[in-house]
């Protein structure tokens, strides 16, 4: 459909006798049109920086935004803001379908101003772009089916058969470079409009928790699941550029949160902004009202074919992130550690040796023990992240030995109650 918008982006501009933009209602850029002026004027920060970067500023977003081109079912006259970067005026002309906003034209407004009929003739052509947007919007949502039976499907041919149609569906971009998110808690069995996400090719969602030694929980498979979570296929541009994973995570981290969770922002972005959100708090992923919405972001690949290993490590950073608020609320599978490991674990009960220390009334020896091994064995490091007495931990060890039988001067032993008292976390 990209040539069909920038045909009649570039109708618009013929019409109107200015260059065009056209842009989604997220301000993402789809399409603009050739620009054969040598006054360097005609431009302005704001529209160079939307080609460019083939997206607008939360900032820019919201100026125009102020105007009411949301509501607007007419071209909207924009003023020159040169303290916000927008040195011309603009025309905007909303693009609807059925009433509801799916983009933007966007016009530099100038002498000799287009005419109520030229404007008319133009809004006639965003409305058949509003047709095409609707098409493609309703597309999108049509491959949460095939997204969900790839990712719920065993290996084999029921899975090979699931990818061809999800192959099928995408199109030459299931040819392309791809991640899996993984977004826990998701209130409800429905997922949000492709077209709503950036960068979101498919999404669906899936019961939660998904098993570790399987693509996901199959439906129908009698294994429980507490909850739901939503799963979503990103493209990317390049594969040490993860932003596009972490922008969408961030927006529905946000929309989970209205059930899920309070007070959420935006995900800060990726190891970086998986750092800025330690400390945060969260909440066991899938257990229900009041948890704290986690997303996980798993390796890029280019195809599909290892589409269920994706999954696999995006719910195994999502799980990380609600059991170890240091690497979340956005965890990178790349980036947690010991977890990428611990996940792949099959659920089973906890080791003999340490189930009493897991035990209610036995948390702070429990947290204790965790911070001694995470401290690498250093009694001073811990007992200060702890706020205790040197004195006061030794004590606390001593009784972590006398209930587990475990000698903490022992390498293999250490490795044991470290590796249980993270698996208890997940």
């Amino acid at each position: 459909m990209k040539g069909d918008y920038q045909e009649l982006v570039d109708e618009i501009s013929a019409l109107l006798g200015a260059p065009a933009t056209l842009e989604n209602r997220d301000f993402g850029l789809i399409a603009f049109g050739a620009h054969d002026s040598d006054d360097d004027s005609a431009m302005d920060p704001v529209r160079t920086r939307s080609i460019l970067t083939r997206k607008s500023t939360p900032a820019v977003r919201a100026w125009f935004e102020g105007f009411g081109i949301t509501r607007a079912t007419g071209p909207v006259r924009i003023p020159a803001a040169p303290d916000a970067g927008v040195f011309r005026d603009r025309i905007c002309l909303p693009v609807r379908h059925r009433g509801v906003v799916l983009g933007y034209v966007w016009l530099l407004d100038a002498e000799p101003h287009p005419t109520p009929a030229q404007l008319t003739a133009a809004m006639e052509v965003a409305a058949r772009i509003g047709g095409l947007l609707a098409d493609e919007e309703r597309a999108g949502s049509d491959l949460s089916r095939e997204l969900r039976a790839a990712l719920t499907a065993e290996r084999g041919w029921q899975y090979d058969m699931a990818l061809a149609a999800l192959r099928t569906a995408l199109g030459p971009d299931a040819e392309g470079l791809h991640t899996m998110v993984a977004v826990t808690p998701w209130p409800g069995e429905d997922s949000p409009s492709a077209r709503t996400v950036p960068a979101a090719a498919a999404l669906c969602t899936v019961p939660w928790p998904a098993p570790a030694t399987a693509p996901a929980t199959a439906a129908g498979s009698g294994e429980a699941a507490d909850g739901r979570a939503l799963a979503v296929l990103v493209r990317l541009r390049a594969a040490d550029n993860l932003a596009p994973a972490a922008a969408a995570a961030g927006r529905l981290r946000d929309a989970a949160g209205g059930t899920a969770g309070a007070g959420l922002g935006p995900a800060a972005g990726t190891k970086a902004g998986t750092k800025a959100g330690a400390g945060t708090g969260a909440a066991t992923a899938g257990s229900g009202a009041g948890a704290v919405a986690v997303a996980g972001i798993a390796l890029p690949r280019r195809g599909l074919a290892d589409l269920d290993t994706a999954w696999r490590e995006a719910a195994a950073a999502a799980r990380a992130a609600a059991a170890q608020p240091g690497l979340g609320p956005l965890a990178e599978w790349s980036a947690i550690g010991p977890y990428r490991l611990l996940t792949a674990l099959p659920r089973t009960a906890p080791d003999p040796a340490v189930q009493a220390l897991l035990s209610p009334t036995h948390a702070e020896l429990a947290r204790t023990a965790e911070a001694f091994l995470d401290n690498a064995g250093q009694a001073g490091r811990t007992a200060a992240a702890l706020g205790i007495h040197r004195q006061t931990l030794y004590y606390r060890l001593s009784r972590v030995e006398q209930l587990t039988g475990l000698d903490l001067d022992a390498g293999e032993d250490r490795l044991l109650l470290h590796m249980a008292l993270k698996a208890a976390k997940l």
